[in-house]
């Protein structure tokens, strides 16, 4: 199995097996349909919230299921059901067989364990653990982001732990089992100082137990104490200039502008149905030469890594882009299928309620050969961008507009003040163009992302090098 660690009790999983699953597969195929699986999922979470200083929320909650699919050409059929009993599991094995119709019954279908890689073994889940030790965490953080300065308000952290098991069986003969720990935690604060009110926020997540913390910048207390200087440096910010402008993306977050403004575009079915910008460009330069743009879900213990997809496929390490030229999509099955070729493991789903998608795991831009000091000093007027809040993009032509929640003018190669109300506007595909420096500083985000794709949400990783784009257009509130 894909991780060791010691829960009190046998979760309903594991008392599936390869005869029943092996039965549940006929059903499902029971009218002719070309391929079918099943996902089995148990997920149990926790949520711990602090507020001023006083638990506001203790809360738990468990969920178990089983989604059945059917494909029969391009067509589709999907049910699930919330309980694990035979008859449930039958019934809901035949509605989705009735996408099918005029075969007949399959003949034996036989499944074998899959043994797959582990990239988040923990000794230990969380939620084994009690619950004043993870309250003394939020204490702790609470403190700490107080004790940083006498204009720090109003502090709010929360703690989020989950324990996922996944079991995957396909009537290609995949019977694959995972466990996924998570862990999510978050500081929010307030500063005040005279008529000004900032906010700020520090926040991490991975997929692991209570070990987390341990872990180098990922103490309660950093965290604290960075939501503390995010909020202090915001109420001094100037108005952020507008117009065309250099700008250089901090190493780490700036990957969301990579996920959102050219990841979707990959991702295979949007070309499928040609409606990405990314349609028919295999084998063509789409970005600078100094661009190689990576989905991989095999890092360890990182939030969207996956031993196995949610189709049975080991998780893998897809280069997307290398080199300035589109090498591959990330795929699913449906997609792989129209594209004749292997899928990529990047079949994903948000629960067994849900039909999986080509989605992203940890999608990231490769470091380069510049020294990071050196793309800053290359910018006479320019703009640092360090930490983005969100944004809006266009998948079919890549546009975006994303705000920012840290950064800083750059003057005469110089960081120099922090501003406020900054947007980025302009084209995924053409800032990835128009990049001329890649730094050698490559970090992998440690924030709490989560991704979104028509009605789904899966936990997904970013990451970028310092890098430098000779222009994008910055939507500030005075003239640049």
């Amino acid at each position: 199995m894909s991780i060791a660690v010691g829960m009190a009790a046998q979760t309903p999983l594991e008392q599936i097996d390869a005869v029943i699953a092996e039965r549940l597969l006929s059903a499902a195929l029971g009218s002719g349909g070309d391929y079918a699986d099943l996902y089995f999922e148990y997920r149990s979470g926790a949520d711990f919230l602090l507020e001023e200083g006083r638990v506001r929320t203790v809360g738990r909650g468990v969920t178990v299921g089983l989604g059945v699919r059917v494909l029969s050409g391009d067509a589709t059929g999907y049910a699930y059901t919330e309980e694990l009993s035979e008859a449930r599991m039958l019934d809901a094995a035949r509605t989705a067989a009735q996408i099918a119709s005029g075969g007949g019954a399959p003949g034996p279908i036989a499944v074998h364990a899959l043994v797959l890689p582990s990239f988040y073994p923990i000794e230990r889940s969380s939620l084994e653990l009690a619950g004043a030790d993870k309250v003394a965490l939020l204490r702790r953080a609470d403190a700490a982001a107080r004790t940083a300065d006498p204009r720090i308000v109003r502090v709010e952290v929360s703690l989020a732990e989950e324990w996922r098991e996944v079991l995957v069986v396909s009537s290609a003969g995949a019977f694959a089992h995972d466990r996924q720990p998570m862990i999510r935690f978050g500081v929010s604060v307030v500063a005040e100082e005279g008529t000004q009110r900032q906010g700020g926020r520090s926040a991490g997540a991975g997929r692991f137990g209570l070990e987390y913390f341990l872990r180098p910048g990922q103490s309660p207390e950093e965290h604290g104490r960075e939501a503390a200087r995010l909020a202090l440096g915001m109420l001094h910010a100037v108005d952020a200039p507008a117009g065309p402008m250099e700008v250089v993306l901090g190493a780490g977050e700036s990957g969301i502008l990579l996920h959102e403004a050219v990841g979707h575009g990959l991702e295979a079915d949007f070309n499928r149905k040609k409606t990405s910008n990314y349609t028919d460009q295999q084998g063509q330069m789409v970005a600078s030469p100094l661009c190689t743009v990576i989905d991989d879900g095999t890092v360890d213990h990182a939030r969207g890594s996956i031993n196995v997809d949610d189709e049975g496929n080991p998780g893998r390490r897809n280069v997307l882009i290398e080199n300035g030229v589109l090498a591959a999509y990330m795929q699913d099955r449906l997609s792989a299928k129209h594209f004749k070729i292997p899928a990529s493991g990047n079949g994903r789903r948000q629960s067994f309620r849900h039909e999986p998608l080509p989605r992203m795991t940890n999608t990231f831009l490769a470091p380069g050969q510049d020294d990071p000091a050196d793309i800053i000093r290359s910018v006479k007027r320019g703009i640092y961008a360090k930490h983005f809040s969100g944004g809006q993009v266009n998948i079919s032509n890549g546009d975006f507009v994303f705000s920012l929640t840290e950064s800083y003018l750059i003057e005469d190669g110089r960081v120099t003040a922090p501003l406020k109300g900054v947007n980025l506007i302009g084209n995924g595909p053409d800032v990835l163009r128009k990049v001329t420096m890649v730094g050698h500083d490559f970090r992998l985000s440690d924030g709490t992302w989560t991704c979104g794709k028509d009605g789904q949400s899966v936990p997904v990783g970013i990451g970028t090098p310092t890098l430098k784009i000779s222009e994008i257009t910055v939507g500030g509130t005075r003239a640049g």
